[in-house]
């Protein structure tokens, strides 16, 4: 297919169109002394002389580029004391400072056991997995010993990231399965091929021998012999057939990577003394993947973590909460304010006035109406079992529609946590209170993970949440800043409340952070919980201040129906292959899909899963078409290398040049 064009274009974008819508700088401190505990066995749990990770990556795909740390700390460049979340992805354009899980929950004998990072002053998290059983060590460190322990070796091992594409696994599948068909050439379809060190190298195993789980990183096992080797068809576990039932992360076949890049690694609490919280470890091995897909709407402004947390250790936890704190600073920090959407489990952050440019410390303001950004925590851990299904609703037990999973599906001990508690920090000197300042001790990580600030007071609804503040009510509430979301009043308990926001309020603008928890539950040795969570990006072409957090409530939309599908997105067809000449003021483009490409024969279709037929309609004699077909290429000229899919539709920054369908009698695209 020939484009003839009679001016020099500078950037272009081309798009497949379908008939249906697409879908560190290190502490100069550091702690190496090993730590010895007891256990509830009388065992010696031992941390080991682990050097905290150094290892980072970028996870750019799509219109973010987010820095990440296999240490378990996200976002946060420590060698410039900057954020390193930029949306649009080839900005300088930053919306988040810092990120990471807090994990805490409370032993048979009263003692805290607490992991959790705010800007890793200290370290609570190692990388590498945790040993499972007692043993006796393989290291320069020979000695025996028990379930949730690692070796200094392990950790250094495993400082690193495991990154693969959806396309390059789709493209080994492809390769493998043509060698076995009789009428596929793999030598003239597959030309030079050969098996990426990505697929090679997929850490499926752990170390036996260091009493490790054998099942590490999740595979597709083509022949069902137990054991990963791509040599016999295996690869990292993408659910390329849309096959997998993500519903129960427990069952190992179940178990997927997501997106169209994954980053896996995995971390640990166990590899030295926490010096971040100062509190005693779990014996928390977490698995840990960050995933992004490309596409042409607000999908494209998101990013998605999945952490498998897994207690090795031989203690039982009660009282436990996990959660996922955040410090966004949406471009400058000093002028934001947070905000929930409790039937969502979405924790936001918006600019508290029409203008992004108060407090930049050297970060870059956004220009024009500011964005917000938010985390819609997805799924937390399970709710301990009782025998029966808990309903939606605001009982004990009982979980509001769209924040937690499981609750009213007829399915008994299935439920999981959303966001049950919402509530922001502010950096000490910046005008909310001592009592919602930074933490310090595993304390102050605990009771925030509770819901209660660090004075030991309960959230109040209004005015800051504080019971010092005059426009505070004596109603005790679970999400602060909830704005009219809280529709059944299920953080308070019942009782009808006003819609109570920042804004509306007038507080004092800031350096927010906000926590978003689950809990209370019981943590078993072996356990197995899933935590999900996705990072939403959205501005308002038109508006103010206030139409971003409309913007964001709308994007998460979609990142919630996403999480539902199991991540399965409808990914289009493949990019074509472009080859331009250029003439004398004018280019050709030349347009091929090769046999590797889902469009090949310019025929790709699929079903879409996102388009539902009405009940109404269900068992009508009509054929009702849920398919998602190529139609043909839409060739735009942008503004610059930071326009993304989702601004194609800005007049400001892109303009469609060119548009060709297939012949098909489908006229209206």
């Amino acid at each position: 297919m020939v484009f003839n064009f009679v001016r020099y274009v500078l950037f272009f974008f081309l798009l497949c169109i379908a008939q249906n819508g697409l879908a560190w700088k290190e502490p100069s401190t550091k702690s190496t002394n090993s730590q010895n505990s007891t256990n509830n066995d009388g065992a010696i749990n031992k941390s080991a002389n682990c050097s905290p990770a150094t290892t980072r990556t970028q996870l750019a795909l799509n219109n973010v580029n987010a820095l990440l740390e296999a240490g378990g700390s996200l976002w946060l460049d420590r060698s410039t004391d900057v954020g390193t979340y930029f949306v649009p992805a080839e900005s300088n354009n930053s919306c988040m400072y810092a990120g990471s899980l807090w994990l805490a929950g409370v032993d048979v004998n009263n003692q805290l056991k607490v992991a959790a990072h705010q800007y890793k002053q200290g370290n609570d998290f190692w990388t590498g997995p945790l040993s499972t059983i007692a043993g006796s060590g393989n290291g320069a460190d020979i000695r025996d010993f028990g379930p949730a322990e690692i070796e200094p070796d392990v950790c250094d091992q495993y400082d690193k990231f495991f990154i693969t594409s959806r396309l390059e696994i789709s493209e080994f599948r492809g390769w493998f399965r043509c060698g076995e068909d009789p009428d596929c050439n793999q030598a003239a379809d597959y030309a030079g091929y050969t098996i990426p060190t990505s697929i090679l190298e997929w850490p499926a195993h752990g170390d036996m021998g260091r009493f490790q789980d054998f099942y590490l990183a999740p595979f597709y096992d083509y022949n069902d012999d137990g054991v990963y080797n791509p040599n016999d068809g295996d690869y990292p576990k993408y659910d390329l057939d849309s096959e997998f039932d993500c519903s129960d992360p427990t069952n190992r076949a179940a178990r997927a990577i997501f997106g169209d890049v994954n980053y896996w690694w995995v971390f640990n609490d166990k590899g030295n003394i926490h010096t971040e919280t100062n509190g005693d470890p779990i014996g928390m091995e977490i698995r840990a993947q960050a995933f992004a897909f490309a596409t042409n709407d607000e999908v494209n402004n998101m990013t998605f973590y999945n952490y498998e947390l897994i207690n090795r250790s031989t203690q039982t936890l009660t009282d436990t909460y996990f959660g996922q704190w955040v410090d966004a600073d949406l471009g400058c920090s000093e002028d934001d304010y947070v905000g929930c959407d409790v039937s969502r489990g979405l924790g936001f952050a918006f600019n508290a006035d029409g203008a992004d440019n108060d407090g930049c410390n050297g970060a870059l303001p956004y220009p024009g109406i500011p964005p917000a950004v938010g985390v819609d925590f997805f799924e937390g851990p399970y709710q301990d079992a009782d025998g029966i299904d808990n309903a939606i609703g605001i009982g004990l037990n009982e979980a509001v529609q769209g924040n937690g999973i499981g609750y009213g599906d007829g399915i008994a001990d299935n439920e999981r946590f959303g966001m049950r508690s919402f509530l922001y920090m502010n950096r000490a000197g910046t005008g909310l209170g001592a009592f919602a300042a930074d933490p310090n001790f595993g304390i102050d990580y605990y009771n925030y993970l509770r819901g209660i600030w660090l004075d030991g007071t309960n959230f109040v609804y209004g005015g800051t949440g504080h019971t010092s503040d005059p426009a505070a009510t004596s109603v005790v509430c679970d999400f602060t800043f909830p704005g009219d979301s809280d529709h059944l009043n299920w953080g308070t308990g019942g009782i009808p409340m006003s819609p109570w926001d920042e804004f509306s309020e007038g507080n004092p603008e800031g350096d927010r952070r906000t926590l978003q928890s689950a809990g209370p539950f019981t943590l078993e040795p072996g356990a197995l919980n899933n935590i999900t969570v996705g990072v939403v990006w959205a501005r308002s072409v038109n508006g103010n201040n206030l139409s971003a957090v409309e913007a964001i409530k709308i994007a998460d939309q979609k990142a919630q129906a996403l999480f539902e599908n199991c991540f399965r997105s409808i990914d289009g067809p493949d990019a074509p292959e472009i080859t331009i000449q250029e003439l004398d003021r004018e280019l050709i483009l030349y347009l091929s899909n090769p046999i590797t490409s889902n469009n090949a024969a310019e025929d790709y279709e699929v079903k879409d899963p996102f388009i539902i037929v009405p009940d109404s309609l269900i068992g009508t004699p009509e054929e009702w078409d849920t398919k998602y077909r190529f139609q043909g290429y839409q060739i735009f000229q942008v503004k610059d290398e930071t326009v993304g899919p989702s601004d194609l539709e800005n007049i400001d920054v892109a303009r469609l040049l060119a548009q060709v369908d297939i012949k098909d009698g489908i006229a209206q695209l």
